[in-house]
């Protein structure tokens, strides 16, 4: 076994490593998209944002190939679901919509939830928009799916949840079927890193796939969430010591 695998296995273990009042801080204020994330200032950017080593988003490039884990998707239908605007994104709240397993562990899907522009980069390239699908296990750690959207053809879900998305803050019941697995490119390769939430506390315990084939929503869609939160993407950060591996999805 080379060094070079030992320490890209240490890096994906670290996902183990959730703080146990992980599962609070998520349900409270799971990754991304629940304070304005471009404006880095003040307390509540202290701490960990401040002087983590391990936050996200980063840049996507200089990926590994390797044999990691590939995501087993299982979203399905949710049994209900309301959209939210909480001031600072759109967001679907699901319940029973499915999961994911990332390395035999189990992640119950919580929320989507969308950055315009997006966080994380590929090569230096950043894409109009991009949605957060957000897990969470039982033991409290996170797992995140990551979709970049390019301007392209129009997208039925993000039509739907537009629609649904109240003007001001609040929350309203869907009235359209929300499943999680309409808004991710049926076939396509993934990014997996070890990284933080997007917002604070920023906690470095997640585990992020972000998938390489963006999704396409028209000039209109884009229009209509950039109105709406014109900048509520956090910057890229030092990779430093970590990895990035290429893995199926």
């Amino acid at each position: 076994m080379t060094t070079m695998t030992v320490s890209i296995r240490a890096s994906l273990a670290m996902g183990a490593l959730a703080l146990a009042g992980l599962a609070c801080l998520a349900l409270a204020q799971p990754a991304s998209g629940e304070t304005p994330a471009n404006d880095e200032h003040g307390g509540e950017w202290g701490g960990v944002c401040a002087s983590g080593t391990q936050q996200s988003p980063v840049d996507l490039s200089g990926a590994i190939s390797a044999s990691a884990s590939p995501l087993k998707r299982g979203w399905h239908q949710a049994a209900s679901a309301v959209v939210l605007n909480n001031g600072h994104t759109v967001q679907v709240d699901a319940a029973n919509a499915g999961d994911v397993v990332i390395g035999g562990v189990t992640y119950k899907f919580l929320q989507v939830h969308f950055h315009h522009p997006s966080e994380h980069t590929i090569d230096g390239k950043s894409f109009p928009m991009e949605a957060h699908l957000v897990h969470q296990s039982a033991d409290g750690r996170i797992a995140v799916v990551g979709v970049l959207f390019g301007e392209g053809a129009a997208n039925p879900e993000l039509n739907r949840i537009i629609a649904a998305a109240p003007e001001r803050e609040g929350k309203v019941p869907a009235t359209f079927p929300v499943d999680p697995g309409r808004l991710v490119p049926a076939h396509a390769a993934a990014f997996r890193y070890m990284g933080s939430l997007t917002t604070p506390p920023c906690s470095e315990t997640v585990t992020w796939t972000v998938v390489s084939q963006p999704l396409t929503a028209s000039r209109e869609q884009l229009a209509k969430m950039a109105a709406k939160f014109p900048d509520n993407a956090r910057h890229v950060h030092p990779l430093n010591r970590r990895y990035i591996l290429k893995t199926a999805f």
